[in-house]
């Protein structure tokens, strides 16, 4: 076989291949979904809702749990372009206001993520049996490590695991994704947040943190 034809066919094999690797993706600018935490010893888990706006790099949480006859909520606004988080306490009518880390933006996968594998959550034997994911990994800079499992049609997020030496693992998970908003006023703090002053806080919020603050919350009502 004439050598140049050979070189020819494996650079287009080598193309294909190459071109069929996933790459780091960006979801939908707008989506509204479910989330749930899990703390690294089981002890508390937490349900609630998630907000998302790419546009203003803004997001809401709100989660509820329960641990013993204790019943917590947080309601958590993070706004990244301000690097602010309000931590709402609709009780009390009170307002905590945060540093916030926007280093990782938690609903794309980072540029600088490492690819750990793609399998399908189900079966591929059949059509509308399984789901089609990635999963990457990464390092922040104070070297605690994530990993996140995207899907690969539509890029929407599922799962975020974080491990710090400190607080061990953290488990979250997201579901019933809905591209678009239920309510663009989530993505604004109630009144009685106006005067609140930014804490000086040692270590600024990351996405991670604030998701663990409602069993941080629980415990110290033990």
């Amino acid at each position: 076989m004439n050598p140049l034809c050979v070189l020819s066919c494996f650079s287009l094999l080598l193309a294909a291949t190459t071109s069929q690797a996933p790459k780091p993706c960006i979801v939908p600018d707008l989506l509204t979904g479910g989330v749930s935490v899990m703390t690294a010893d089981g002890s508390m888990m937490t349900s609630g809702t998630l907000a998302y706006d790419a546009f203003g790099r803004r997001m809401r949480a709100r989660h509820y749990g329960s641990l013993g006859n204790h019943t917590v909520a947080v309601d958590e606004l993070m706004l990244y372009q301000q690097e602010t988080m309000y931590e709402i306490n609709w009780g009390t009518m009170s307002c905590r206001k945060l540093p916030l880390d926007t280093y990782f933006m938690p609903m794309h996968v980072p540029a600088d993520a490492k690819l750990f594998g793609q399998a399908f959550l189900g079966s591929s034997s059949s059509w509308g049996m399984g789901l089609l994911t990635n999963t990457w990994f990464g390092q922040f800079p104070n070297n605690d490590t994530y990993s996140t499992v995207f899907t690969e049609i539509g890029c929407l997020p599922l799962t975020f695991s974080y491990f710090s030496p400190k607080s061990g693992w953290t488990l979250i998970s997201t579901y019933n994704w809905v591209i678009g908003l239920s309510n663009p006023l989530d993505f604004f703090p109630p009144p009685f947040c106006y005067n609140a002053v930014m804490e000086k806080s040692a270590k600024p919020y990351t996405f991670f943190s604030a998701m663990q603050s409602l069993a941080m919350k629980a415990k110290s009502m033990e």
